[in-house]
């Protein structure tokens, strides 16, 4: 399998731009996921195909029945869906990066801009919106929708990998594959190795998914209620001003 570092580097900037719940969600998604992937599932099926045995000679038979058993590796498929669920974190991100640097610019310009008429011009706070002084990124406006979005695509994406490798594959391997194709003369036995093991990732990797799943919806929840939250506070402080 190969090098996470690259893909690991691009999530952690996002710890520092996400909510608490956001952060949970991505701790999952390294020590459950790549890591657990990386140190233990691909040793597992490492024989996946080669411990794949058919009770017949027959030519191509036992590649047919493998084809069938395994449309997909179960590897691959988690490879694809880290891939698929990590995409919208990673446009987010790019979109608080462009927006970070977009307000610094304005800052330095606003500064070099009173600097030379030897004034002290206090709008940078009011222009710099979407970051602090220290350009910790404000989640709110369109930042806010984008990171909606972004949670509400990893639940769409989550709900159809977990749908998609109970349909391929059901919760459990079973030891025996029955195979009745062409070129298989007649119905084939075949057996797959260490099928309890295997069987065990399986589960794991649906929890994990699923708590996955749990988290983005408890996020949901999280950035509404804090978003409710301010505006009853703001409604407030203007009725007292008032």
């Amino acid at each position: 399998m190969g090098d996470w570092t690259f893909l690991g580097r691009l999530l952690d900037k996002v710890q520092s731009h996400s909510t608490v719940v956001g952060r949970i969600w991505l701790t999952v998604l390294f020590v459950f996921k790549i890591l657990l992937l990386g140190a233990g599932a691909e040793k597992v099926w490492g024989d996946e195909q080669s411990g794949f045995i058919c009770n017949t000679a027959q030519p191509g038979c036992k590649t047919v029945c493998y084809d069938h058993a395994f449309p997909i590796s179960h590897i691959h498929y988690w490879v694809l869906q880290i891939i698929f669920v990590s995409t919208p974190t990673l446009v987010y991100l790019g979109l608080v990066l462009h927006v970070i640097g977009k307000e610094v610019k304005h800052r330095q310009k606003e500064q070099k801009e009173s600097e030379y008429a030897g004034l002290i011009i206090k709008k940078t706070k009011k222009l710099s919106k979407y970051t602090d002084e220290q350009g910790k990124v404000r989640i709110r406006g369109y930042l806010l929708g984008s990171y909606l979005a972004n949670v509400t695509c990893k639940i769409l994406l989550d709900v159809a990998f977990i749908a998609g490798q109970c349909y391929l594959y059901g919760v459990t391997l079973e030891p025996r594959f029955r195979c009745n194709t062409n070129p298989c003369p007649s119905i084939v036995d075949c057996f797959i190795s260490r099928p309890t093991e295997k069987s065990i990732f399986i589960v794991f990797m649906l929890v994990v998914a699923c708590s996955s799943l749990a988290l983005n919806l408890i996020e949901i929840l999280f950035l509404c209620g804090s978003k409710i939250r301010d505006s009853t506070k703001s409604t407030l402080s203007t009725r007292l001003m008032t």
